[in-house]
């Protein structure tokens, strides 16, 4: 078999399998399931121990080119990946063999610019290529919005409609949407997260709207998740160069980061166990304790904002690596293997609490400074370590710039977070967005201006 042979089928099993530009065009299945390969293709061993002499794009090139086949040549994929991945992506150690993976060097200091920009670049090669547009339909808990406004700004045939909870974004989180204007149209939801992902798939499945050409560039869009396993494989090469097995932990709340680190898990990356660390949204440390599944309705508030998540989108992605089945509503159809997904997995739920007390602890000891997120995973880490032993080396995903809470930081540490370049004239440009209740009916008659 070929690699261009490669397909992906919905995790609800009712849709026709399609290759990655199917799946990349689409975004949601027709199904209202999400893409996943049918097969995973494995690195060899021998590879991953070059990555350690590889540049970020050249890894990102290995990682991702098995999943496109022939779809794209080789030479206009390495200049897609050399264009989005032109910063620094520091892995920075804490202490002894403890490292912090900063994801938050890119044009909108989030970690979703690694999916966004390499998916952005991708999404436009295959338009043009066959003389078509789309319009972007997204939910975002924070960061999302932006990262996708940034990487599909200004493009002729593109799109973009991001829907965002207007109480529980913060300020700068809000201005990054808000202050660009051209293609990007921002929609303030009366409402959470949750609320905003739902009218998101509604809209995917109404036959009314398809003439709108709707696509999704949410962590439901496979397009999203394949770059986030890139830097599982990025921090391993230089935290562990010699290849041995290293541990994750992962700030999760709609499940992508997770989920692109289990694809390079199954790709060959040698790991020893991820660390799913939650806010109180503890919805996946009871399903790892109790065995079932019960969605959080409505999601809990927390400072950790992007992952105030109650029914995380990709938990059917991960229910179908372990051989279950989940649908979009979080009904289960088929239990997934627990005891491999515990031999793989840690969870911890992590109160706000304990993340402020984290970032003061982290700032105090090792002069780290972590933002909420952050500190979750940190937190979560450190709960690992106390509960299982201490396997070095470990690396802690590090999401989003400390500078996107700095009343959090202030109060935690004392310090004002550096404002990086990519966000010092935020405050003084002008913001364009709606509001919207949160009825299906409003966001569809707001839909049709487009057709």
């Amino acid at each position: 078999m070929t690699m261009s042979a490669i397909k992906f089928f919905s995790t609800n099993g009712q849709s026709e399998r399609v290759d990655f530009r199917g799946a990349l065009l689409m975004g949601q299945a027709p199904d209202k399931g999400l893409y996943m390969p049918e097969e995973i293709p494995e690195i060899p061993r021998s590879l991953i121990e070059q990555f350690s002499k590889m540049s970020y794009p050249q890894i990102a090139f290995e990682v991702i080119k098995p999943y496109l086949g022939d779809l794209v040549s080789d030479s206009d994929l390495k200049a897609m990946l050399m264009d989005a991945y032109d910063y620094d992506v520091p892995v920075e150690r804490v202490y002894d063999e403890k490292y912090v993976l900063r994801l938050d060097r890119g044009p909108t200091c989030s970690f979703k610019d690694f999916a966004a920009r390499a998916m952005g670049r991708l999404v436009q090669h295959f338009l043009r290529a066959e003389g078509r547009s789309i319009l972007i339909l997204t939910a975002t808990s924070g960061d999302t919005g932006s990262a996708v406004a940034h990487a599909f700004y200004g493009l002729d045939n593109v799109k973009v409609v991001v829907l965002f909870p207007e109480k529980e974004v913060t300020d700068r989180q809000r201005r990054q949407m808000t202050t660009l204007g051209k293609n990007i149209f921002p929609l303030a939801v009366q409402g959470k997260f949750d609320d905003c992902q739902a009218l998101v798939k509604q809209a995917f499945v109404d036959p009314e709207l398809s003439a709108l050409n709707l696509s999704s560039a949410n962590s439901i869009n496979i397009g999203r998740l394949l770059p986030q396993a890139v830097y599982y494989f990025y921090a391993h090469s230089r935290a562990s160069p010699k290849g041995g097995r290293i541990v994750f932990s992962v700030p999760s709340g709609n499940f992508g980061d997770l989920m692109g680190g289990l694809l390079a898990m199954k790709m060959g990356l040698p790991t020893r166990r991820f660390v799913v660390a939650t806010n109180e949204n503890d919805e996946f440390p009871r399903l790892m304790e109790t065995g079932i599944y019960e969605p959080i309705r409505p999601s809990k508030n927390c400072i950790s904002n992007a992952m105030n998540v109650g029914h995380p989108s990709n938990l059917a992605r991960l229910f179908s690596l372990y051989g279950g089945q989940m649908d979009e509503t979080g009904h289960v159809g088929r239990q997934p293997d627990m005891e491999a997904m515990r031999k793989d997995l840690y969870a911890a739920a992590v109160t706000d609490e304990e993340t402020r007390q984290t970032i003061k602890e982290a700032y105090r000891q090792h002069k780290v400074l972590l933002e909420p997120h952050g500190a979750v995973a940190w937190a979560g880490l450190l709960k690992y370590l106390k509960q299982c032993g201490d396997w070095s080396p470990c690396v802690s995903l590090e999401t989003a710039d400390p500078a996107k809470f700095p009343d959090e930081i202030v109060r935690a540490t004392g310090i004002n977070p550096p404002l990086p370049e990519a966000m010092s004239r935020l405050d003084e440009l002008e913001e364009s967005f709606e509001r919207m209740d949160g009825r299906y009916a409003s966001l569809k008659e707001y839909l049709k201006r487009f057709l």
